[in-house]
C-alpha cells in the first residue's frame, strides 16, 4: 500500500500515522530511536506490507503488471490501490478527503522535528502538489508514476502503467475492494496488539 492507505489504516492516533507514513525510510532496529507512538506506526507499516505482499488478491492484481514492470510492479500496484481508496474515499470515511489530507499535512508540520530528514525534504512537495488528494484522478496517478519513474532514471517506465490501469480498471477496483476489506480487519486487530 502507498501513503494514503498507510495513513488511513493508522486510525486516529497522529503519532502512529506519522510512523506509518515515514516507515519506508527506517531500517532494521532504527525504529527504536523514536517515541512510542512513532515506533508503533513503523511496526504497523511493516505488518501491513507483509500482509499485502502475501495476499492472493493483491498478488493477482500485481501479476498483471509483472511481465512488463518486473519488481517495480509492486510499487505501481501500491499507487494504483491508493487511487481506488481515494476515488471511493466516501465509502471509508465520513471526513472529506480534502480535509483529511489538510489535517494530516498540519500534523506533519506540527511534528516536523520528529520527522526523518527524508520526510522533511519530501513534505513541501507533498503539500504543494497535494499528493493525497491527487490520487483520486487518473491524471494525478500518472503524475505520481512519472515522479516515481524519475527516481529510477526512467528505467522502469512506470508512467506507462496508466495503460494497464485503464485496460483493467474494473478488475483492479474489484480486487482492491475485496483486498482492502481484509486488510482493514487485519490492521484493526494489529493496532490493538501493538
Amino acid at each position: 500500500m502507498n501513503f494514503l492507505a498507510h495513513i488511513y489504516l493508522s486510525g486516529n492516533n497522529d503519532m502512529i500515522k506519522i510512523g506509518n507514513f515515514m516507515a519506508d525510510g527506517i531500517r532494521g532496529n532504527d525504529y527504536l530511536k523514536f517515541p512510542d507512538g512513532i515506533m508503533k506506526g513503523i511496526l504497523l507499516h511493516r505488518q501491513i506490507d507483509t500482509f499485502t505482499d502475501a495476499n492472493p488478491i493483491y498478488r493477482k492484481s500485481k501479476h498483471r503488471l509483472h511481465q512488463k514492470y518486473g519488481h517495480y510492479s509492486g510499487v505501481i500496484m501500491d499507487i494504483l490501490y491508493d487511487h481506488f481508496l481515494a476515488k471511493n474515499w466516501n465509502s471509508y470515511s465520513e471526513q472529506p478527503l480534502e480535509l483529511y489530507a489538510k489535517d494530516f499535512y498540519f500534523v506533519l508540520e506540527n511534528n516536523y522535528e520528529i520527522l526523518t530528514s527524508k520526510t522533511q525534504n519530501l513534505l513541501p512537495y507533498m503539500i504543494k502538489n497535494n499528493w493525497l488528494v491527487s490520487y483520486q484522478s487518473i491524471n494525478g496517478i500518472e503524475t505520481i508514476l512519472n515522479q516515481m519513474d524519475y527516481r529510477t532514471k526512467h528505467r522502469a517506465k512506470m508512467q506507462e502503467a496508466i495503460v494497464e490501469l485503464e485496460q483493467f480498471y474494473t478488475e483492479f477496483e474489484t480486487e482492491f475492494t475485496l483486498f482492502f476489506e481484509a486488510l482493514m480487519a487485519f490492521t484493526s486487530k494489529k493496532i490493538t496488539e501493538l
